[in-house]
């Protein structure tokens, strides 16, 4: 039997822990790791991708979707994605990979498809194969694998977590949706060139009447104003604070991992093919 492994990166920490994990306790298993890129990516990403190549000791393949954002954005009349319309992952990043995946099948290959989806993520799905011969495989769940031994497995590894969780816990495009408020401010902080390119698309997309924004029930205009950025901080700060009187650190454990954003704000609908 043809057979062929393929793992995902997506630059975060999940994808990541699983190809670290992937290559050193199966190494009889031949990957091929890949990274559907956008071109509107954190250069975060791209410095850490660098970094996981030479752990892997193996080139992650980089699979460039035909047509850039601004293509696709033309394309659906200038209206942003957003969470209710993600064409932006089906054009961007699953269509790609379907492509790619689609020439094993056609020479008879049973593709296997690793996913990070963790042991204390019960609630998310994967991607859901409509082919008999490619399978998904969600090694960190089998294992029990959960966010903490994420963390574990990159920090072990010497890789350690991407830099842009010092302030974001997502990787995908600078503009991504999903971005809380504290992140958006983060973006304008540390990549403002960035930031003003999304608020140029926003603008944009107002014209040609796109009924939504990229942060939920404002404008990167209205947000971006000074009074705007202090209240945003203050009261990320005040939810900081609440957290840490209700932490417990293990006492089992040497190394307590932060509290990060997702600790703060809960889990939200995340793509999975853009930030795992």
């Amino acid at each position: 039997m043809k057979e062929k492994h393929v793992l995902g990166i997506s630059g975060g920490k999940d994808s990541a822990a699983l190809a670290v994990y992937m290559r050193d306790n199966y190494p009889n298993i031949d990957i091929d790791y890949f990274f559907t890129d956008t071109g509107k990516e954190l250069p975060e990403v791209y410095s850490f991708l660098s970094k996981l190549e030479g752990y892997l000791g193996k080139p992650i393949i980089r699979l460039n979707p035909e047509k850039d954002f601004d293509f696709w954005l033309m394309k659906h009349k200038n209206f942003l994605p957003s969470a209710q319309a993600r064409w932006c992952t089906i054009c961007m990043k699953l269509k790609p990979f379907e492509q790619w995946v689609g020439n094993f099948l056609k020479e008879g290959y049973t593709v296997y498809s690793y996913v990070a989806i963790r042991s204390d993520e019960e609630y998310r799905e994967g991607y859901q194969s409509r082919q008999d011969n490619l399978k998904i495989k969600m090694p960190l769940r089998e294992d029990g694998i959960d966010r903490n031994g994420v963390i574990d497995i990159l920090n072990y590894s010497g890789l350690g977590l991407p830099d842009y969780y010092k302030w974001r816990t997502r990787s995908g495009c600078t503009f991504c949706f999903f971005q809380r408020k504290i992140e958006w401010v983060g973006l304008l902080e540390r990549h403002p060139e960035a930031f003003e390119e999304a608020k140029r698309y926003e603008k944009t997309a107002e014209k040609f009447g796109s009924p939504f924004t990229w942060s939920e029930n404002e404008s990167l205009e209205e947000l971006s104003k000074p009074e705007r950025i202090a209240q945003i901080k203050k009261e990320h700060e005040m939810r900081l604070q609440r957290m840490k009187k209700r932490f417990q650190a293990n006492p089992l454990r040497k190394q307590q991992p932060e509290i990060d954003i997702d600790d703060l704000y809960g889990q939200s609908k995340v793509c999975l093919a853009c930030h795992k």
